[in-house]
This record gives structure tokens, sequence and C-alpha cells, in this order.
């Protein structure tokens, strides 16, 4: 009875032995995780896949971040190409592509990120320092955000950490210098205002200088044209009147007689002061225009 009491008691020990060992053995790693394996402080595994994993319970476990994680710099005042003083506020999004080399680099998350918000911050400085302001507001920026991207991997890696995504979210001047810097652009385009004036009034004053001169010059063509056309005008209407004068004079001078009328009498109150015999009414009372005795 003694012996089958010390036997069920030493499986019970047995038992429980064995679960403390599975329970201290066994560990899981999650999705967003990866997890480093150590014994008395060296690394033995290095474990991405997530599931059920097994360890010795003299073996301990650290747990590293497998997403990307965000890193937002403080805004830096850096000085550009043309020595501008420019207030430069980075977004970037790193992972952990090297777990053992993140652990050995850095005791804990927070040393890792002040060392990489001084990689960006010099990354940003060495790129920003031969780049000019235009450069970085224009469509050019993608390209410089590229570049500073690059010369932060090329020190990041060093830890086993990969930038993914790294943006410059705000870059602007600061209050003091963009108060000058204004008052410059708008004193320069004032000038360029009083300039481009000049030279409209300029340009307005040869225009209306020249449109004169061909009108002056159009006019006296026509003018002369006129005073052609009314020469040739006359001389075929006396031309006319000579053939007309040729062919039936007494006609002609009936005709002439009666615009002399016409002219003489067409207005009111008209006076003459002739004698009824005078030549100028030879037709009155004498279709003939005999002169009067």
């Amino acid at each position: 009875m003694k012996r089958s009491f010390l036997f069920t008691v030493g499986g019970l020990v047995l038992i429980a032995v064995v679960l403390i060992v599975i329970s201290t053995s066994a560990f899981t790693v999650h999705q967003t995780q990866q997890a480093i394996v150590f014994q008395f402080g060296d690394p033995r595994a290095v474990i991405k896949e997530p599931g059920l994993h097994w360890k010795s319970p003299i073996q301990s476990v650290r747990y590293v971040e497998a997403r990307v994680l965000n890193l937002d710099p403080p805004a830096e005042e850096i000085v550009d190409k043309d020595k501008n003083r420019l207030v430069v506020d980075v977004i970037s999004r790193y992972r952990i592509e090297n777990p053992l080399l993140f652990v050995q680099s850095f005791s804990t998350e927070a040393v890792a990120d002040t060392r990489l918000r001084q990689i960006v911050i010099k990354a940003m400085r060495d790129t920003l320092a031969v780049e000019t302001l235009n450069a970085i507001l224009s469509k050019q920026r993608a390209g410089i955000m590229k570049r500073i991207q690059d010369f932060a991997n090329a020190d990041a890696n060093k830890f086993g950490i990969r930038f993914v995504d790294l943006r410059v979210r705000r870059a602007e001047l600061p209050q003091v210098n963009a108060e000058a810097i204004y008052q410059s652009m708008q004193t320069e385009r004032e000038r360029d205002a009083r300039q481009l004036r000049a030279e409209g009034q300029e340009a307005a004053v040869t225009i209306r200088a020249g449109a004169d001169r061909e009108r002056v010059e159009l006019v006296a063509i026509a003018q002369q044209r006129a005073q052609e056309l009314r020469g040739e005008g006359d001389g075929d209407a006396i031309k006319i009147y000579a053939e007309a004068f040729g062919q039936d004079p007494e006609f002609f001078a009936f005709y002439r007689s009666m615009e002399a009328y016409r002219n003489a009498l067409g207005g009111e109150g008209t006076t003459f002061v002739l004698s009824p015999n005078s030549d100028f009414f030879r037709f009155f009372g004498n279709l003939g225009g005999d002169a009067r005795q």
C-alpha cells in the first residue's frame, strides 16, 4: 500500500515536471513579431515565422517588432544651397529586417529611436545642403526624398534597419527670413512692373508714331489719287462738253443758259439789276436765243 502511494506521488511529480518543462519550453511568435532565442546571453536562433516554437528551459526569448514602425523626428533648421535657412519637418517609416543585429546594436527601442533620428537628420542635412528651395518645392522633390532615404539606409542598414518611406512633410523659411525674402520679392516684382510699364509706354509711343506716319502717307496717297481722278473727270467732262458743243452749238448754248438761270435764280429773294435786252435773258420769250433788239 505504501509502495503504491509512493508510485502515485512520483508519477504526479514527474507529470508536474514535464508540464513545467513544456510550459517553459514552448513559446508563441505572433505575426507582428520576430523572436530571438538566447542562451546565457548568446543568440541561438532567430525566428521570423509566426506560430508555436520550442526552446530549452534554460533559454530565453526576446521579441522584436516585425511591423513597419513610425519615426517622426522634430522639425530641424537646415541651410540649403543658396544659404537660406529652412525649417524642415520629415516623416519616416522603417522596418527591422535583421532583429539580431538590431538587438545587438540597441539595448532598448528608445535608444534605437534616438539613433535613428540622428541618422535621418544627418541624411536630410547632407542632401538638402546641395539643393535649392525651388528644387525642394518643385517636382524634383520626389527625387530629393529618394536620395535622403538612400543616405539614411546606408547608415541604418548597419543596425539591421531599412527605411521603407521617408518624405518631407513641411519645408518653409523661418519667420524672420520669410519676411525678409517676401519683402525682397515684393521689391523685385515692383521693379519688374515699373520696367514693364516703361517698355509698354515706349512701345505705345512707337506704335502711335508708326500709325500717325502711316495715316499721313495714306491720306497723301488718297488725296493725290483724288486729284488725279478729279482731273481725269474734269478732262472727260470738258471733252464731252466740247464734243457736244461741236455737234449742236445752239443746244449747248441753250443748256448752259438754263444752268445759269437755275444757279442764279434758284435762291429766294434773288434780285438782278440788268437791262432787259441783256444777253443773259436772250432765251426769255425767244427760244432761238436771238439777241434782243
